[in-house]
């Protein structure tokens, strides 16, 4: 099998291109022919060393794909050679062929293009989680997504848009708005704005008849971080995602206790090793969800595994509008796009 590796900390362009033996499932795993994989700005991290949990060298790095089985292990039940599947990883999905734990490892529905089915992995169990158990979102209540447009952004919107929850967008350019209202936003605002601190929470209390937001899911950090504290609602809810800005904010806890704020962090590697039955079950419900036409995850481009740091370069660039996928000669013949 061929697989895109990591062999020193760098740059998407100094992956390798290797021909490595094809792996055999273990105990309780299941082997899963690649067709399709999803790229995340964790991928980056990743390649260039910066990442929390970082393999030793080399690796193929990688943290979502979706294919079919070609083999299972022992004890694996529920699987079989030719299903249809997703999983998710630490790091390896950069390869045709990936041995999966099998409680990592998620049925996909008939009508589920497996492209989508890719890209429905870390961005939107990080977003589900985000939204149901950090936020502790209600019905009916508003929401600001920062980076609105990236793939954690755009999950967060259809998530909360779905179970119920008024959203703006924000974005750090307004030539993505029509994006993120086809996706479910109710409003826009400009990140990129020059008051920023006061502007933010200006154009937020317009969006929301001067109410503010109930939650913020922030992948942004830096001073978006900041501007959104000032937007929140009286026992609003702030969710630090990431630092895609690559600034680390601090907070001021005297304006925590003036307004009843709640802040708090997501690191959703944790929950497959504490909870892989909740995992498994949420990442049922959003594949339903995608299904029958609530989620509509969007893809903007399918590259080729081979030429991996394209794709990595539109995330770097912030060109996305949803995700990227590479796509194996497996993925091709079967028809992914």
């Amino acid at each position: 099998m061929k697989a895109m590796l990591v062999e020193r900390f760098g740059r998407p362009e100094d992956l390798v291109l290797r021909d490595l033996p094809d792996p055999e499932p273990g105990p309780g795993e299941v082997l899963v022919e690649t067709h399709a994989i999803g790229l995340n700005y964790p991928d980056l991290l990743v390649i260039g060393g910066t990442y929390q949990i970082l393999p030793p060298l080399p690796f193929a790095p990688g943290k979502e794909l979706a294919g079919v089985v070609r083999a299972v292990g022992a004890g694996v039940a529920g699987f079989r050679p030719g299903q249809r599947v997703a999983a998710q990883l630490e790091s390896g999905a950069f390869a045709e062929l990936v041995r999966v734990p099998a409680a990592l490892c998620y049925p996909v529905p008939d009508g589920l293009a497996t492209a989508k089915a890719a890209a429905m992995g870390l961005v939107y169990q990080t977003s589900w989680y985000a939204l149901t158990d950090r936020a502790r979102l209600k019905p009916g209540e508003w929401v600001l997504v920062t980076g609105a447009a990236g793939g954690v952004g755009i999950a967060a919107v259809e998530l909360a848009k779905a179970m119920g929850a008024k959203v703006v967008a924000g974005l750090g350019t307004m030539a993505k708005a029509d994006f993120v209202r086809r996706h479910g936003a109710d409003a826009v605002v400009d990140l990129a704005t020059p008051d920023l601190k006061d502007g933010l929470r200006k154009a937020i209390h317009a969006a929301t008849d001067g109410h503010g937001v109930d939650v913020v899911i922030d992948p942004v950090g830096g001073a978006v971080f900041e501007a959104s504290l000032r937007a929140l609602a009286w026992d609003g809810r702030l969710v630090v995602v990431g630092f895609t800005s690559g600034a680390i904010p601090s907070v001021k806890a005297n304006y925590l206790l003036i307004k009843h704020i709640t802040v708090t962090g997501i690191h959703w590697s944790d929950y497959p090793e504490r909870d892989p039955a909740g995992v498994a079950r949420a990442q049922a419900e959003m594949f339903a969800m995608a299904a029958d036409g609530r989620l509509d995850p969007p893809v903007m481009a399918s590259v080729p595994l081979e030429r991996a740091a394209e794709g990595l370069a539109l995330i770097a660039g912030r060109k996305v509008e949803g995700k990227v996928v590479l796509v194996t000669e497996a993925g091709r013949r079967a028809g992914v796009e």
